[in-house]
């Protein structure tokens, strides 16, 4: 069972929104997750320091509310690790072969109104329906 968080998940997208705006308005960038980290691959990007610096705080930050405060978000999972793993490769091939993320296409390119992030993130949220209906209903999962 999922736990329901209004508060602290409107006030964790508008941080996520907030994030957008700013990198866009000050460096004409895509905040998608994706083509950040992809920068700080060999090849390096010609401007990885501000991908370096977006990393170490979507890292550092939760770190250190969770250090300042004490407070925790526990995360278990009834799936196997190598299902994780499994699932992991899966959404790294989709992001290849789409060209992004949910970040850069569902929060940037539908704010932009692009057609291409518009289809994307339906093809995302489809897939994660279906895959969660076959999942718990289905394999009884």
């Amino acid at each position: 069972m999922t736990e329901f968080t209004p508060w602290p998940s409107l006030f964790g997208g508008g941080l996520i929104g907030l994030a957008a705006v700013l990198l866009m308005a000050f460096h004409g960038r895509i905040a998608g997750m994706t083509g950040i980290l992809s920068g700080l691959v060999p090849p390096f990007s010609h401007d990885w320091s501000w991908r370096a610096a977006f990393l170490i705080g979507a890292i550092g930050a939760p770190a250190l509310l969770v250090s300042a405060t004490g407070v925790s978000v526990p995360f278990e999972s009834p799936a196997p690790a190598s299902w994780l793993v499994a699932g992991g490769l899966v959404v790294g091939i989709g992001v290849y072969f789409g060209s992004g993320c949910t970040s850069g296409h569902g929060v940037c390119g539908m704010a932009r109104l692009s057609p291409r992030s518009i289809v994307a993130t339906l093809v995302f949220m489809a897939s994660t329906a279906i895959t969660v209906f076959v999942v718990r209903h289905l394999l009884g999962g």
